[in-house]
């Protein structure tokens, strides 16, 4: 474009510098050779231009035929280089598609087109194409040739580390991840695989000063830098609480500070302030905690602030637990255990039936089977409180890649991953069975028993008649329409099976002492079995 534009304010000038000639006529006269020569200028003006024009041509043929050799070649060159070039590409897409076979002849023909040291993406395809035939001693070579080369280094690494990764070798892996991440702490999987490694190692200042290394761009990645922070120094408080408060109590509140929110922070950061009788700033962490994410962990430590506490200090401490945070299980859970301790039973069941309403699980039942226990020691209530338990749904707890705990930890057991541990209801048991709230209530006071009627009318009348199941029978036989089938009364049929024949009902028969009721694991005794062939009833249904 610029080009064109030159050319055009060439023209131009040329343009305008000859109309300015033809506006002022003149002669010019040269003197060459003993001859003289008189021209106009318009006509001298032209033919300079001319000249040079004709020279300029000349130049540019002489230079073409100079230098048309290397333009041959290079043309050639070039024309392979394309080739090579496509052949990489196409091997690139077959790898990608997982076509080994079409990876390694593009490999392969790449390289004849191209050499390696000025194309550093065919060692790649050829390891590509040699992980996709399944030769995996190959590809690992392809990788560690390319440590030698310093383009290719961190590609050599992040290939050693996946091979490490696949085969199982953690310690290899993060050997390689750690290299990658001195070389480069931007990394996002070498920074992560390092991190997990010291994490492992319980290098905590390690991994806070490799997380520092890395300088995060975006709000997402500042605040997952933010959050692994905040997990490295709770996991560094709570291994020095022991030996060095102070630096436990520095390390929790930098933690909660980070993350407000974060449960075990303000635990540890809560337990430090408490072992430094700084009881005053570690409730306000407690409690800044507690309105947000209400948890057994900070009640728990909130309520033991002081080991010298009476039992109703502490029911003191859990009632303004439950007032910071009303309307919630956690805190009537909470009210209802230091009730129960203190000896207000009738406190303890009035937050279980406030947390049952809210939200049923085991360890509201659990808890109403402690109170039974130490109110009234029914072991029968207590047993129907913890079968109660066993079909509710499960209290939450730190739950980390299917493993179950109930402390937190920084990193999973299971992958080693960091901060994997999330406060939730394990999904272990399915189909729990919520109990309603008429479970709570009181069992009912029998009624008194009515007096004894005075005729079996009465008796009749009166008793309440309890049908039960019977057995299957077999299906009865076709009957002429005719036939009528006579069915007992139901006087008749109770007093038979409930109550013992009169002395002048049957002469003959001896007096039928009352049969007990079978257990319920009893099938029964068949009809014929069981009056022995005789049809004294009157009727027969067969």
């Amino acid at each position: 474009m610029f080009r064109i534009l030159f050319y055009l304010v060439v023209i131009f000038l040329l343009g305008l510098g000859f109309a300015w000639l033809a506006d002022r006529p003149g002669q010019l006269d040269l003197v060459f050779a003993g001859n003289r020569y008189e021209v106009s200028l318009m006509t001298a003006a032209v033919a300079v231009v001319a000249l040079v024009a004709a020279i300029m041509v000349l130049w540019w043929l002489v230079r073409s035929i100079w230098t048309s050799p290397y333009t041959v070649a290079r043309y050639f060159r070039v024309r392979r280089r394309d080739r090579g070039y496509q052949a990489l590409s196409t091997g690139m897409i077959a790898a990608g598609a997982g076509d080994g076979g079409l990876a390694r002849r593009m490999s392969q023909q790449a390289a004849k087109l191209i050499s390696s040291d000025q194309e550093p993406l065919i060692h790649l395809l050829d390891a590509q194409a040699a992980l996709l035939d399944g030769d995996r001693n190959a590809a690992r070579e392809k990788f560690t040739a390319m440590l030698d080369d310093p383009e290719m280094r961190l590609l050599g690494l992040r290939g050693l580390y996946l091979e490490a990764e696949r085969m199982g070798e953690r310690e290899a892996a993060r050997h390689y991840a750690e290299r990658a991440a001195e070389a480069a702490p931007q990394l996002e999987w070498a920074a992560t695989a390092a991190l997990e490694g010291k994490t492992a190692e319980g290098d905590w200042d390690g991994a806070m000063k490799l997380l520092d290394g890395r300088k995060p761009s975006g709000t997402t990645a500042k605040e997952v830098a933010s959050r692994r922070r905040a997990v490295l120094l709770t996991a560094k408080a709570n291994d020095i609480l022991d030996s060095d408060p102070q630096a436990a109590r520095m390390a929790g509140l930098e933690a909660h500070k980070l993350r407000p929110d974060f449960v075990p922070a303000a635990v540890v950061a809560g337990r430090a302030l408490f072992r430094l009788n700084e009881l005053r700033k570690g409730s306000k962490v407690l409690e800044s905690v507690w309105k947000k994410e209400p948890h057994p962990e900070v009640a728990d430590v909130y309520i033991h602030a002081r080991p010298g506490d009476s039992v109703q200090d502490r029911l003191t401490r859990a009632k303004r637990l439950e007032s910071l945070k009303q309307n919630n299980a956690e805190s009537s859970l909470i009210v209802g255990r230091a009730a129960l301790d203190a000896g207000e039973f009738k406190l303890a069941r009035e937050a279980c039936e406030t947390a049952a309403r809210l939200g049923p699980r085991e360890a509201v039942y659990l808890l109403m089977a402690d109170i039974e226990e130490a109110e009234t020691g029914d072991q029968g209530r207590v047993r129907q409180w913890l079968a109660k338990a066993l079909r509710a749904p499960r209290d939450p707890a730190w739950v980390a890649d299917g493993f179950v705990s109930e402390r937190w930890a920084p990193i999973s057991p299971v992958t080693g991953k960091l901060d994997a541990f999330e406060w939730r209801t394990p999904i272990e048991r399915l189909a729990q069975v919520i109990e309603g709230e008429e479970d709570f209530t009181p069992p009912a006071i029998p009624a008194p028993e009515p007096e004894a009627p005075q005729n079996n009318d009465d008796a009749m009348a009166k008793e309440p008649v309890v049908i039960e199941a019977e057995a299957e029978q077999p299906p009865m036989p076709d009957k002429p329409e005719t036939e009528e089938i006579v069915s007992p009364k139901p006087a008749e049929a109770v007093a038979t099976v409930s109550k013992p024949v009169p002395a002048n009902a049957n002469s003959v028969e001896e007096e039928e002492a009352p049969v007990a009721p079978p257990s319920p694991d009893d099938p029964g005794v068949e009809p014929d079995k069981e009056t022995n062939g005789s049809t004294q009833s009157g009727f027969r249904l067969f």
